[in-house]
Order: C-alpha cells, then structure tokens, then sequence
C-alpha cells in the first residue's frame, strides 16, 4: 500500500532526525520540502527503498555507512565499511596539525582511511605538501575519491606505517599525524553500537592499544626534520601512557590535548631543539 511522505515519517520507528535523513536521500528532497510535500505519495521503488534503508537502521548499522557519507570539518567524505567514520574528535588533530605547520610545510598521515585528515590539511593549507599512506588499498580507493571530489591535491602510497617510506624522504617531514588502532582488544566497546560494523583492524590493534603507536614513536624521527612535530590521535584513557612512550622516545614538549568533553584525545611531541610555533 502506497503511504505519503508524512505517513511514512509518522510510522517509522527510527528518531524523526535519522528517518528524516533517510526520506532526504532516497527522495531527493531538502527538508522543507518534506515537510511542504508532506501529502505526495511515495511511489513503490522509493517506499521499498526507504522500508530497506530503515531496517539496516534498525539493526544497528551506522547511518554513515547507510548515506554514503560523513560531515568532517564542514566538508563531505564518502565512507564505506572499508573505512572508519570520521569522528568530530578527530577535527582536534587537525586543529593540531594546522596551528603548527609552517608555510609550505611537509605532512605525512599514516593511516589515512578515508582521508579525512590527509583531504582537510591539504584543502586548509594548499600551500603544504600532503602525503597519506595506508595499508588497505580499498581505504586508499576511498581516499582518493574523497581527494577527487574536494579537490585536494595528494600524493598516496600503499604500506603498513613506515614500510610505504623512502630513504629520500629521511628527515623530511615538518608533521606526522596519525589516528591509529587504539582500542585495547577484548574491549567491550567493540562489540557496541557503530564499531560492530566498522574495520576491527582500523579500530585494534589485537593487543594492549598501544603497539602502532610505539611503531609511530619509534619510527617517525627518521622522516621528521629536527624541531618536527609526531601527533597522534588515542584513547581517552591512554594520555598517561601515550606521554611516557613520547618522552621514552626522546620527544620534547610532549603534551596531551583533550576533546571538546574534557577527555584525553591526543598527543604531540616535537623531535629535536627547535621551538619555533607556527599559527
């Protein structure tokens, strides 16, 4: 039986926001004029359409994925169940890499997913150079596309960390940013809500949280120039240790940055003697 707008807005069971959305990206439609087309009918392919969305909602799946896509920084990124959703928190890492990177600076993102930290320095700061690297080609496929669509200017490579590195570039790189796996396995939030469908591999490191980082700490001064900068997105529980990992490694200035909530959401340190801030 064929439903008008309204009434199917009225007998979905999902929030009013998310059945709303799902009515925009199957209709085509703003939000004002669901509500001023409110008496159209749907017709059937749109009606199963929405019907089949709603049930992925309903067991669970991120609306993210369901859409397509993620608002990060103000912009639109394509994401897929290759990739993790980008999170408002990580805009702090951003934030971090942009306050001190110096004109025509030199940034690596390892890790990159998406490509949401890669696409967003490279699209603020047109005059930096921007390598992302990763070590799933479809993230990578993902990444490129959001590159192409927003029209940001990358170089990629395909590797696990430092692997996807070149001698040429040893000491190099003003910033290495990354928002690695961090999640401690057998954490219970990996079963729970959105992370259930996104990549357990982008999401643990199947051991205590921190291994990718230590591989970070440890391996990043051979690209960092002296006075560079490591940042590294974790754990809001992990500060402490993040910390001790950076002074172990010989990292100066190392300091901890919280979220918008108060809690611990990254960490940066700069390698070398020079203290020259950029803003």
């Amino acid at each position: 039986m064929l439903q008008t707008i309204t009434e199917w807005l009225n007998r979905c069971p999902l929030p009013k926001l998310e059945a709303r959305m799902l009515l925009q990206h199957s209709t085509g439609l703003t939000r004002a004029q669901l509500i001023t087309r409110g008496g159209d009918e749907l017709d059937e392919p749109t009606l199963q359409t929405l019907n089949t969305l709603a049930r992925r909602r309903i067991e669970g799946e991120p609306m993210a994925y369901i859409l397509g896509e993620r608002e990060f920084y103000g912009r639109m990124f394509h994401v897929n169940p290759g990739v993790l959703i980008p999170r408002p928190e990580t805009e702090h890492l951003v934030e971090a890499v942009l306050q001190h990177l110096p004109p025509q600076g030199k940034v690596w993102d390892l890790g990159t997913g998406s490509g949401a930290i890669a696409v967003t320095v490279a699209l603020e700061r047109p005059d930096a150079v921007v390598r992302a690297s990763d070590i799933s080609p479809q993230a990578l496929d993902t990444a490129r596309l959001n590159a192409q669509r927003l029209g940001a200017a990358i170089e990629w490579v395909s590797g696990s960390w430092f692997e996807a590195g070149r001698p040429s570039e040893h000491h190099t790189y003003d910033i290495i940013v990354s928002n690695p796996p961090y999640i401690e396995a057998g954490d219970e939030h990996l079963s729970q809500g959105d992370l259930r469908f996104e990549p357990q591999t982008a999401l643990t490191d199947f051991s205590d949280g921190l291994s990718c980082i230590r591989v970070l700490v440890s391996e990043s001064p051979l690209y960092l120039k002296q006075g560079g900068m490591l940042m590294v997105e974790h754990g809001y529980n992990q500060g402490a240790a993040v910390r001790a990992l950076f002074e172990q490694g010989g990292f100066k200035d190392v300091e901890t940055l919280n979220d918008l909530a108060g809690l611990n959401r990254l960490t940066v340190g700069r390698f070398g003697q020079n203290h020259t801030q950029y803003s």
